[in-house]
């Protein structure tokens, strides 16, 4: 799906106070704390979107800091717009970058978690490298998890999901809990957060598939 260009985005994400300058994210390296100014288990979205998720959870959970990654302006504004209106979130982030480079930006054993939800398909076979639940992205993800963490990934893309079960089987990681219809499982449905193309795809009666991973 092309995206629209929203003029006057990049400008206006250069101006947030919601979002870390590219500049400044290697510098945050190993003490991802120190942005949020208070020392919490730090979790990451991949491809966030407009941040409806990650937004719901940071206000679920003010235990917890919350980093949104999203590659796209067009799309990263809308999540700006929404962070504007909650002027008693303290624990929510942005960044604009490719997520190839997380390793430069995370220190090891750094995050506690994260989520990936409706990942781009990149259905070509040459782009498979690119697919965030690829052994490439997996291995990015091992090097910065804390022991415990998990992985999280949702998506109504069944070939997307059964290459996600490939690649972990092939990256040796554990899965924890499957679905291939989480709306109608009362355990892995229990406190799920919908985003906008997960509230989107259930209504056209498409099953929403989930897998959590641990290396």
């Amino acid at each position: 799906m092309r995206l629209r260009n929203i003029p006057g985005s990049r400008e206006a994400i250069a101006q947030s106070e919601f979002v870390i300058p590219e500049k400044e994210m290697i510098l945050y390296r190993g003490r991802w704390s120190d942005a949020f100014g208070a020392d919490r288990p730090l979790f990451l979205e991949i491809g966030m979107g407009k941040g409806r998720f990650i937004s719901e959870l940071a206000v679920l959970h003010p235990e917890n800091n919350y980093l949104g990654i999203e590659k796209y302006s067009s799309v990263l504004i809308r999540a700006i717009q929404k962070r504007s209106k909650m002027p008693d979130v303290h624990n929510l982030l942005f960044l604009r970058m490719d997520a190839e480079y997380i390793t430069e930006i995370f220190a090891p054993e750094e995050v506690s978690g994260i989520y990936l939800n409706f990942s781009d398909p990149w259905p070509k076979d040459r782009h498979a490298h690119r697919r965030l639940p690829s052994r490439q992205f997996l291995e990015r993800y091992r090097q910065i998890l804390k022991s415990d963490a998990v992985v999280e990934f949702k998506t109504d893309n069944t070939v997307l999901f059964d290459f996600a079960l490939e690649e972990a089987a092939a990256a040796g990681w554990e899965v924890l809990s499957l679905t291939r219809d989480l709306h109608r499982d009362p355990v892995m449905n229990e406190g799920n957060i919908m985003t906008e193309y997960e509230e989107r795809f259930s209504s056209l009666g498409n099953p929403i598939c989930k897998i959590i991973l641990r290396p």
